[in-house]
């Protein structure tokens, strides 16, 4: 995966928990993940398609997404709750889009998000699409991105293939 790709969300991370909540977020080394298992509790999910596709899921211990959350709403929510499940959906969606606003190029779209939360899930990425893990430490704990992206393939219009 291209660096061009991951740098917009080391950025939009920082720009979005310090400016949202006053909370700075120092950035660990990125690595490549190896496995289908989420690095923590809780997941937020954002699909990306056009001209790259993929996932984005930011992943915390339920303690950090809780205390994240209170800085976000100012309100304490169970993790049962929908507020709970929407606040960190909401999360990863500021992420994503400030990330998208970044990339130099047009047609690239994000879903709405998918939170999971519970001990050892898995989140399955599109075969061959290599997912880049971007440990972020803050003082609410530890936060991770999860970004797998590829470029889409070209498709092949009817036209041109007669």
């Amino acid at each position: 995966m291209d660096a061009n790709m991951i740098t917009p969300f080391v950025n939009a991370i920082q720009n979005v928990f310090s400016t949202m909540f006053q909370l700075p977020v120092e950035i660990g080394e990125p690595r490549l993940k190896t496995n289908r298992k989420a690095t923590h509790d809780v997941s937020g999910i954002i699909g990306v398609s056009g001209v790259m596709t993929g996932t984005i899921v930011l992943s915390m211990p339920l303690e950090a997404a809780g205390s994240i959350i209170t800085l976000f709403t100012g309100e304490e929510f169970e993790a049962e709750s929908d507020d709970f499940a929407d606040a960190v959906g909401e999360l990863v969606n500021m992420i994503s889009g400030n990330a998208k606003a970044e990339f130099q190029r047009k047609g690239v779209s994000i879903s709405c998000p998918s939170v999971v939360i519970g001990a050892d899930h898995t989140i399955a990425v599109q075969s061959g699409t290599p997912c880049v893990l971007i440990p972020c430490s803050t003082d609410c704990g530890e936060v991770v991105l999860e970004v797998a992206l590829r470029e889409a393939e070209a498709e092949v219009s009817t036209s041109a293939a007669a």
